[in-house]
């Protein structure tokens, strides 16, 4: 288990060339954190979605994911469960109890960053497969992730998420699941909430996914909507990893040697 984990950070920044011309350019950096110092939080990777796009699309990432929070949880890494609206469903778990049980800590007042307008239209809702129509159908998470009722913390709460930092003292979080352009960024435990709250939040960007439409604006292919959102998340929120990158973090021998 290493002492430290290395993640490699990438934002957009926006700069001038030879010229004077304004270029958004990829910035790079390295991020030291202890395992017990990270947590990993699973935004709405719910058991099911009315969106049967958004549903395989999932569906093809949770064994990944679950592969991912078993790598990190076995180094140490605080995992947390924040599948929205059904908190009913794990009411009497270890997990959501340790939630419950922690103790008090105020949010600081949270800093006055505008959200500027997303790069695609999901006015619509998003959802790329016709006639399916918004409605909860989900129940709990994805039974494809596994949670250690021992060690995890489910919630979805943005202050119960926010007192568990602080009381594991966890300085990096990081943030998988769906949806980038809503839940991902707008739930109260999510990236809008904790960057204003001064958290550093990083997303791993190939374990998230677009609620888009391609009738839509900017009318391109699904996956080029999810590419310029997370873009958008690099450029104005915080920085993304990938999955690769995490996992490689977690497996470096100790000091690296």
């Amino acid at each position: 288990m290493p002492a430290m984990l290395s993640l490699p950070l990438r934002r957009r920044t926006l700069e001038r060339d030879g010229e004077g011309r304004a270029v958004w350019r990829e910035t790079h950096t390295l991020d030291q954190v202890a395992p017990e110092a990270c947590g990993l939080l699973l935004c709405d990777v719910w058991d099911r979605h009315w969106s049967r796009g958004a549903q395989r699309r999932l569906e093809a990432m949770v064994p990944r994911m679950d592969a991912v929070v078993r790598a990190a949880r076995a180094a140490g890494v605080h995992i947390i469960h924040a599948p929205s609206d059904t908190m009913a469903h794990y009411a009497e778990t270890p997990a959501r109890q340790r939630a419950e049980w922690l103790p008090l800590a105020t949010p600081p007042e949270p800093l006055p960053i505008e959200e500027p307008p997303l790069p695609i239209d999901d006015s619509d809702e998003g959802s790329d497969t016709e006639g399916d129509q918004p409605r909860r159908v989900w129940t709990r998470q994805h039974a494809g992730i596994e949670i250690d009722q021992a060690r995890d913390l489910i919630s979805d709460s943005g202050e119960e998420v926010y007192r568990y930092l602080q009381a594991e003292g966890i300085e990096r979080l990081l943030i998988a699941g769906v949806h980038t352009n809503m839940c991902i960024l707008h739930r109260s435990f999510a990236i809008v909430q904790m960057v204003r709250w001064g958290v550093p939040v990083a997303l791993l960007r190939d374990l998230t996914d677009t609620m888009y439409n391609p009738a839509r604006a900017p009318y391109v292919p699904h996956d080029e909507g999810t590419r310029l959102v997370i873009q958008y998340i690099e450029t104005f929120w915080c920085p993304t990893l990938t999955s690769g990158d995490l996992l490689a973090a977690l497996a470096a021998p100790p000091h690296g040697g």
